[in-house]
């Protein structure tokens, strides 16, 4: 079920920051109480291979983020120690040293599984007369943007396999600011400084002929 127009889960996780602080953080809260966008990027485990190119890639783009009154967050499954072992670990060893934003550690699994994000499924086992947990039990590449009001605007699900274009998150928040300050709405392939529409027939008329 999509989770898009309503609030993100009111849940406190487990976390830390590059410094190698334990925290305690709480996703609606930092969107609401900081006034602020939160890109919320999950992935599906430390140590592995195509996650280390995204989590680099956050980071290069991170100042693009900043200037958006956006924060960035990771996440996975992980345990805060894994997170900064991993920290800890150079670029051209695999690692993401270098990384700043903080990590979400949700090895309670709460939030991925209130937002249905895990790659687990109960099935029943007719030997064992019970239900047993298939599936790996860790995230797929699930992106979440969230408003300065804790709503959702914009979620997306990869597979394992896919990583993630940075540059379209940047662009989802340019468009959803233009229709937050504008009052606009944003036509396909929009980027900052390309002409937007009135939410009208004639004016969705007038941009076809256009373009």
């Amino acid at each position: 079920m999509s989770l898009v127009g309503k609030k993100f889960p009111n849940i406190t996780v487990d976390a830390i920051s590059h410094m190698g602080d334990n925290l305690r953080i709480n996703v609606l809260e930092e969107a609401t109480k900081n006034n602020k966008k939160v890109l919320l990027f999950w992935y599906p485990k430390d140590f592995t291979f195509v996650c280390p190119t995204e989590l680099h890639a956050f980071q290069t783009a991170l100042t693009d983020f900043e200037k958006r009154n956006t924060i960035v967050i990771g996440a996975s499954c992980d345990t805060n120690e894994v997170h900064f072992a991993w920290l800890n670990t150079p670029k051209n060893n695999g690692g993401i040293e270098g990384v700043t934003y903080p990590l979400l550690a949700d090895t309670t699994r709460n939030l991925s599984a209130a937002l249905d994000i895990l790659d687990a499924e109960w099935v029943y086992d007719a030997d064992l007369n019970d239900e047993i947990l298939e599936g790996s039990n860790v995230t797929f590449r699930a992106t979440y943007l969230i408003d300065e009001t804790g709503k959702i605007f914009h979620e997306s699900v990869n597979d394992m396999p896919l990583g993630r274009n940075v540059n379209e998150y940047l662009r989802l928040i340019d468009a959803y600011t233009h229709v937050q300050t504008k009052g606009e709405v944003c036509p396909a392939n929009w980027e900052e400084g390309k002409e937007a529409m009135n939410a009208d027939r004639l004016s969705t008329a007038a941009y076809l002929a256009q373009n």
